[in-house]
């Protein structure tokens, strides 16, 4: 990823260091509809991703377990930290949750796949594809506003910490941690089974 000029209000802590985990996979997910805060459980997939993704910790941080591991409250978050905990040798509910991490809302565009928002609401498709940044969902809301509600909890953070949550939570974070415009967070793609690393201004895959 690449790193840009910080402002002020969003320059990160100094020594601020995120491992950051994508939940895994959903029926969902795979058939490309859209979650946003519906509480859907991973997959056998996914169950797999989150073991995968606590070698990878493990790898880069034989001591994850003494760092603080902040968890969105959704279904889907928690279980992938708790298989990534247990993989690791950890208590599975050894685990702060941060209401705040929840995923994006797309209001009532929820459950619909992209082919069938296209064709219900056009206008509001084309509206989203031009700028998905600042375009709000109906009922919904977007990455900007994610971002302002993000935004609060990281300015109390220092040190390092183990966060599972959502790719919108990703993408928010790249703008307020490592300076990405958010135009360009906002098509990002966050993958699963891997571990989003912020440090220093700027983020990697590892």
């Amino acid at each position: 990823m690449p790193d840009g000029d910080l402002s002020a209000d969003a320059a990160p802590a100094a020594g601020l260091r995120l491992f950051f985990v994508r939940h895994g996979e959903t029926d969902w997910n795979a058939e490309g509809r859209l979650q946003g805060q519906k509480d859907i459980p991973i997959n056998a997939r996914g169950r797999q991703q989150a073991a995968e993704v606590a070698d990878r910790l493990r790898r880069l941080r034989p001591d994850a377990g003494s760092l603080p591991w902040i968890v969105s409250p959704l279904g889907r978050t928690r279980e992938t930290a708790e298989i990534a905990r247990a993989t690791l040798g950890l208590s599975p509910d050894g685990y702060a949750v941060e209401d705040r991490l929840k995923e994006i809302s797309f209001g009532r565009w929820e459950g619909m796949t992209w082919r069938e928002v296209r064709k219900a609401e056009p206008e509001a498709a084309r509206g989203r594809e031009g700028g998905k940044w600042g375009f709000v969902p109906p009922g919904g809301e977007s990455y900007a506003m994610l971002s302002e509600r993000v935004r609060p909890w990281t300015a109390g953070l220092s040190g390092d910490y183990v966060v599972v949550a959502h790719g919108g939570v990703a993408r928010a974070l790249m703008y307020l941690l490592a300076g990405t415009p958010g135009p360009r967070a906002a098509s990002v793609d966050i993958w699963q089974g891997r571990l989003l690393v912020f440090e220093k201004g700027g983020c990697f895959w590892a």
